[in-house]
């Protein structure tokens, strides 16, 4: 039972691996605007998934590595990361129950929260804010949700994740 557990914790690493992979890979600038939040896609997934293993605390370390990752202000990833994980997590039996479709709507509000908290803080550093940074993302992560979800989850129950 202990080596199950310690794989699944490998599991949900290696999950952020990819993600973080995706997030960094070099793509054109028009395709930059509309990449999905994948570290954000897989922090709602593991937090509705497994709220016990996966809640703020995990939530604000993925933002700081985020943040040193991306070079951006220490910090601002985190914070975003922790409330995404936090309203995830609280509201986790509500969202298992959902629709594909209605879990993207929700997935499409918590990007834009996340996206809203990151922006506000770059606007308060001094960076001008672009709108439509908030918008794409948000839109593109919602359409890649049943995706991510359904290869998580397979992930998952393949590796017995729990």
């Amino acid at each position: 039972m202990a080596i199950s557990q310690r794989q699944g914790g490998f599991i949900i690493l290696l999950s952020f691996v990819g993600a973080f992979m995706l997030s960094i890979i070099d793509l054109p600038i028009w395709a930059e605007e509309i990449r999905p939040q994948w570290v954000v896609l897989v922090l709602i997934y593991w937090s509705m998934a497994l709220p016990q293993r996966v809640s703020v605390g995990f939530g604000w370390m993925i933002g700081l590595l985020l943040d040193v990752t991306n070079s951006t202000i220490l910090g601002q990833n985190a914070l975003a990361l922790a409330l995404v994980a936090f309203l995830t997590s609280h509201l986790h039996l509500r969202l298992r129950v959902f629709p594909f479709w209605q879990q993207a709507i929700v997935v499409f509000v918590f990007v834009i929260i996340y996206n809203l908290i990151v922006l506000w803080i770059r606007g308060i550093s001094g960076s001008a804010p672009n709108i439509w940074l908030i918008i794409t993302p948000s839109f593109t992560s919602a359409i890649f949700w049943p995706l991510v979800f359904i290869f998580l989850r397979r992930i998952r129950r393949i590796y017995r994740v729990n």
